[in-house]
């Protein structure tokens, strides 16, 4: 159980809780978070070290809550668990989409401490859902906005703005995450051009250790062998980008 030392609003529906402990994580690792009396659910691990923080976006009964927890009081936390990010390479195309962010924040700034450069495209479905930009900026990375909405940036999706952007220059590893039908459009596009990638994965997690079964995709757990996976092992999920289990465990269509 630890006592929240900050809870602040990134964007109107994106919030980030900073603890006092200090908790190390690999980019793209996550940790499971309990709120005491409603639940427990994964949450990325946005800042590490000193002070570690999750960024969530409020969406259902479960971030509902967590939203509502005030500086001092105490929540539960597990982790950190999975494989994250192997940043590979001198230049890095890191491709971000809505929340997505919340897992790349960790991996901008640890580029930056291997001197490898980073361009991130940071999409969000308008520019008041922008997550971290101004921090991406602040750790060295050329940052490409693209919204939905067109009202920063370019207009359109996040895939097509890494497109142009493959189009413009030369680039060691792509690294992803954000829905999951991007994932399968950026995978697309870097099997056509012979590059290698890297994506977290967001599944049902009621775990986090690979024993519950939930995020089972195509005989692998998300929780235990990802959330992150690179090309190879993308490429080899059938069911990537088509089904999910629900809370049921039942397949359902993405």
């Amino acid at each position: 159980m630890l006592k929240i030392k900050e809870h602040r609003d990134e964007t109107p529906s994106i919030k980030t809780i900073r603890f006092f402990e200090k908790l190390d994580a690999d980019p793209g690792q996550f940790a499971m978070v309990w709120v005491p009396g409603v639940d427990e659910f994964p949450m990325s691990i946005s800042y590490a070290g000193k002070h570690f923080g999750i960024t969530y976006q409020v969406v259902g009964d479960g971030t509902k809550a967590l939203a509502k927890m005030r500086v001092g009081e105490k929540i539960g936390i597990r982790g950190p668990y999975g494989r994250g990010f192997e940043i590979k390479g001198k230049r890095l195309l890191v491709v971000a989409g809505g929340t997505g962010m919340a897992a790349l924040g960790l991996l901008v700034e640890a580029a930056k401490a291997r001197r490898s450069a980073v361009d991130l495209v940071l999409g969000a479905r308008t520019s008041k859902e922008l997550l971290f930009e101004a921090r991406a900026k602040r750790a060295g990375a050329r940052v490409h906005v693209s919204t939905d909405d067109g009202s920063k940036g370019f207009k359109g999706l996040a895939t097509e703005l890494a497109k142009s952007a493959l189009d413009d220059g030369e680039y060691d590893l792509i690294c992803a995450c954000g829905p999951e039908r991007m994932i399968v459009g950026l995978l697309r596009i870097a099997k056509g051009r012979h590059m290698k990638m890297q994506a977290s994965l967001e599944r049902m997690m009621k775990c986090g250790i690979g024993i519950c079964d939930s995020c089972a995709l195509d005989g692998k757990h998300v929780c235990k062998d990802g959330p992150v996976f690179d090309s190879d092992e993308l490429e080899a999920f059938e069911e990537l980008g088509k089904t999910k289990l629900d809370l049921s465990g039942r397949k359902t269509p993405i």
